[in-house]
């Protein structure tokens, strides 16, 4: 399962913090007061939810309808594609943007290869809520994703989550492409991407540190609305959800 105790959306700017904070205020006063129930779910029971998915007539499912399949994507920036990751392949490339300090600060995974590779394996052998994914834009792997299961995950103990909420957690690798709204466009892909391919899915949701004010401005401009504010393990988090029921309001062309 990815992390909820920790930043994963670091490395995006996409506005001035006026403008954050406008939106942020303006979200915040439409919000649905009934939506921000503290709902806790059991383990055993989230366990149990995940186990009655994945098996139909005893073939296991794809928790997350098949993200590998999913194929590219044309954006403002380029081409851009989610590929799951393959540890032999991807390992050295993400341990080192988690050694980057503007990373590390919220990811809390900087050290030694084997650090990344404990927080991978923890994905790649569970029961497929939580996939890791690179993100390729042009042919060139330059940023990490995670795509999870938010009803499934504990982040589900903490708000009213509905069946198949769809999570996300984003770092943008290379400095060089941070600071100049790439986050934003891509943030805005991927939420189309999953409201595609996931028929099932209401809402994509985030849950970026409150302190990483470029990142919740990268995700209010990508159609997301701030939601709440909830206390996770290690971090208190700005929750930023994405409504399907908005999409054609604010892209008419998306339906």
């Amino acid at each position: 399962m990815p992390p909820t105790d920790a930043s994963t959306d670091t490395g995006i700017d996409a506005g001035p913090d006026a403008g954050l904070n406008a939106g942020i205020e303006s979200a915040a006063t439409g919000a649905d007061c009934a939506d921000t129930l503290d709902l806790r779910l059991p383990d055993e029971l989230v366990a149990l939810m995940a186990e009655g998915e994945r098996r139909i007539g005893g073939v296991q499912d794809d928790l997350l309808d098949g993200v590998g399949d999913w194929g590219p994507v044309t954006t403002g920036a380029g081409v851009f594609q989610l590929v799951p990751v393959r540890l032999e392949r991807d390992l050295p490339v993400i341990s080192r943007w988690m050694n980057d300090p503007a990373v590390a600060a919220f990811w809390e995974l900087a050290g030694p290869e084997a650090v990344t590779e404990t927080h991978l394996r923890t994905q790649l052998d569970g029961d497929g809520r939580s996939v890791p994914c690179l993100g390729v834009l042009d042919g060139m792997p330059m940023s990490y994703w995670e795509l999870y299961r938010a009803d499934l995950d504990p982040l589900a103990r903490h708000y009213a989550s509905r069946p198949h909420d769809t999570g996300i957690h984003l770092l943008i690798g290379s400095v060089a492409n941070r600071g100049r709204g790439l986050g934003t466009s891509l943030l805005r892909a991927v939420a189309d991407l999953v409201l595609d391919h996931r028929p099932s899915c209401a809402r994509v949701v985030a849950e970026p540190d409150l302190r990483n004010t470029p990142s919740v401005s990268a995700f209010l401009s990508a159609g997301f609305r701030f939601f709440a504010e909830v206390d996770l393990p290690e971090k208190r988090a700005a929750l930023m959800v994405r409504d399907r029921a908005l999409r054609s309001l604010l892209w008419p062309d998306h339906s």
